[in-house]
């Protein structure tokens, strides 16, 4: 059986779409004629588009979530969540408060935002896109294990979650990026390296997201892996 995704008057929500990945990923969906309401955390940095909305909301905090939610004016056919947050270090050097961020923002708010969208998605046929990371697909993450299982726990819950929800037409993708150049990088001692084959860039990220949404239907790209050609970084100067 195939099933028709709705592309009538299309609308996504898409978190962390001030800056970096999530930003990218909104632009490209209002060039596609998507309205789009962005939860982020600075209107200033919005983009200038009729079709888009910003929502004001605290991705740490359920309630304000929730909130956020209730204010959005008709269906949602496409959810992505692309906010992230990472602290490196060995882990005894990460607070309980870092820790506790790492999984409101990167697993409970997505599975949150899923929960509260999921039947009007299966209504629409519609597609939750996760960014996850590389990280979730390694054995070991030193000086990140906890960013690490956070995005491996939002890659599990993508994979349970396609399974669980696939009969209804609804598509899941996850998008693993390796070091892309973005601000996600502020609390490490690290940047990518700054050679153009040592990072990817949000706007090749959000082209493989389009790619992976425009795929026939019927077909689902599940999982996409993007890594640079060369693995490299530049440690930050004290």
């Amino acid at each position: 059986m195939s099933f028709a995704i709705n592309t009538e008057n299309p609308t996504a929500l898409v978190t962390g779409a001030t800056s970096g990945i999530g930003l990218a990923i909104a632009c490209r969906l209002l060039d596609e004629g998507f309205a789009v309401y962005g939860i982020g955390r600075d209107e200033a940095k919005t983009p200038t588009h009729p079709k888009f909305h910003f929502l004001p909301a605290d991705l740490a905090d359920t309630a304000s979530v929730t909130k956020a939610v209730a204010s959005i004016a008709g269906p949602v056919s496409v959810l992505v969540n692309a906010a992230g947050v990472a602290y490196y270090g060995p882990h005894e050097t990460i607070s309980p408060a870092q820790i506790a961020e790492m999984v409101a923002v990167n697993v409970t708010a997505p599975l949150t935002l899923s929960n509260l969208l999921l039947r009007q998605l299966k209504e629409a046929q519609g597609t939750i896109i996760n960014i996850s990371s590389v990280t979730a697909k390694r054995g070991a993450n030193t000086h990140g294990c906890a960013y690490g299982a956070t995005k491996a726990a939002l890659s599990n819950f993508s994979e349970s979650l396609f399974e669980e929800c696939r009969k209804s037409g609804l598509r899941v993708i996850t998008i693993h990026p390796d070091l892309t150049d973005t601000a996600l990088y502020r609390n490490a001692d690290f940047t990518p390296d700054p050679a153009p084959d040592c990072s990817l860039t949000a706007d090749e990220v959000a082209q493989a997201v389009w790619e992976a949404y425009s795929a026939r239907s019927g077909m689902v790209v599940t999982d996409i892996t993007l890594r640079p050609q060369r693995n490299a970084i530049r440690r930050k100067q004290n």
